[in-house]
């Protein structure tokens, strides 16, 4: 039996920030050493806007996964939901002449489709093939040994804003440790709650975060298509604020003890305690239906769920989703809000918590854990990336994301 390999997974959130520490024996076989997470600071709808605060709030959470671990990291795979990631979907196809398909034709149809992506003042995140073709025939996952004419490959390409996934990669550096790969949230987290069978025939997440909800549309075993809204359960908090004239930390509260993403008539006989802003401590709290509050919060869900459905029909993959839906992130676990998607989105929906990975807690085996899980999915299978050459020529469970590692070693 092969001796564990150490893994690290660092969730950079808005709300949270979480690191999970973990032995890997290969893909499937992956037990958590240890975890920890700490409330997030200097993030914002998934970007760094203070540098200090995100570098402290970072080093505090993987100092603690390593203390109850037992071991140090020194590189992790970090999720990324800042910068407006987009996917596009890339074809291309090549002659080889007839013989055996080789492994150096297909790195060459590789690096030829990945550098036909456009990538204006964004960086390249993820190159998945979905699926090679040969002579036109049906996709099959590894061509290789087949004979054919001609080859050909769809690939789904994930890139975002540089300078915000710069600033992350600084941030994360300064804390004194190197990235090792860059996952956007849906995709690991699609790794982590997925079955099978739901990533073969057609599913869509939805990763409901504090400041963004992200969504990947998982086909034919492959992530075909990503997006990202910038809304999520942070949005509901403040609505709740400004509506109830409450401090954010007792809006977030109310949110949790209370909050129900369907409204119902039942509750107006039930009333709730208010803190008001400036209110003196020990004044009494004003009293409101807690219907009230819910009228606050069902308005915001139901918009976040109508642009998710806009998106999908816009992707041009709508056909492919499937119908079922499976939402991840801290925000799903809103009472209600799986139903309210279901009217909306007019799918089946579930809600996704971490699968096959042992050693998790219980406090961190729900759906807000997923993104982190996921993380560790992807260290020990990056499912055939073709991000670089370096990547294509590398073991698939080592590769490394070739554009990092040469900006790190020009920066640090």
């Amino acid at each position: 039996m092969s001796s564990p390999r150490t893994i690290a997974a660092l969730d950079v959130g808005s709300f949270k920030i979480c690191c999970f520490i973990a032995e890997a024996r290969g893909p499937g076989k992956v037990r958590v050493t240890g975890m920890s997470h700490q409330a997030s600071a200097g993030i914002r709808q998934g970007m760094v806007v203070d540098m200090d605060a995100a570098q402290q709030a970072i080093s505090s959470a993987v100092h603690s996964a390593e203390q109850m671990a037992g071991s140090q990291v020194h590189e992790v795979v970090v999720s990324l939901t800042g910068g407006q990631p987009r996917s596009q979907v890339l074809r291309r196809e090549m002659t080889i002449g007839g013989g055996a398909i080789k492994d150096m034709d297909v790195r060459r149809l590789l690096h030829d489709c990945r550098g036909s992506a456009t990538l204006t003042d964004s960086m390249l995140i993820h190159a998945v093939p979905v699926g090679y073709s040969i002579d036109g025939s049906p996709l099959t996952p590894d061509p290789r040994g087949m004979h054919g004419q001609t080859l050909g490959v769809r690939m789904t390409v994930v890139s975002a804003a540089e300078s915000a996934v710069r600033n992350l990669l600084t941030c994360v550096a300064r804390c004194h440790l190197e990235v090792r790969d860059l996952v956007v949230s849906p995709y690991a987290a699609g790794l982590a709650a997925l079955v099978e069978d739901e990533r073969d025939l057609g599913t869509t997440i939805v990763e409901m975060g504090a400041g963004t909800t992200s969504l990947a549309v998982f086909y034919e075993g492959a992530a075909i298509h990503t997006d990202v809204i910038p809304i999520g359960g942070r949005h509901v908090t403040n609505d709740i604020s400004q509506g109830l004239h409450t401090r954010i930390d007792h809006a977030e509260r109310l949110k949790t003890l209370y909050g129900n993403a369907i409204r119902s008539s039942n509750e107006d006989r039930e009333m709730i305690d208010v803190v008001q802003i400036g209110e003196d401590p020990d004044a009494t709290p004003q009293q409101v239906p807690r219907s009230h509050l819910n009228g606050i919060i069902a308005p915001r869900i139901e918009e976040t769920m109508e642009l998710v459905r806009q998106r999908l029909d816009k992707s041009g993959v709508s056909g492919l989703a499937g119908q079922r839906v499976v939402l991840t992130g801290g925000a799903a676990q809103l009472p209600g809000l799986r139903e309210l998607a279901g009217q909306i989105l007019d799918k089946q929906v579930r809600i996704g918590r971490p699968l096959r990975i042992s050693g998790l807690a219980e406090a961190t085996g729900g759906p807000a854990f997923a993104t982190c899980a996921g993380l560790l999915m992807f260290a020990v299978d990056d499912r055939g990336e073709a991000r670089s050459a370096q990547a294509q020529k590398a073991p698939a469970n080592g590769s490394l994301f070739g554009r990092l590692g040469g900006w790190f070693r020009e920066n640090f």
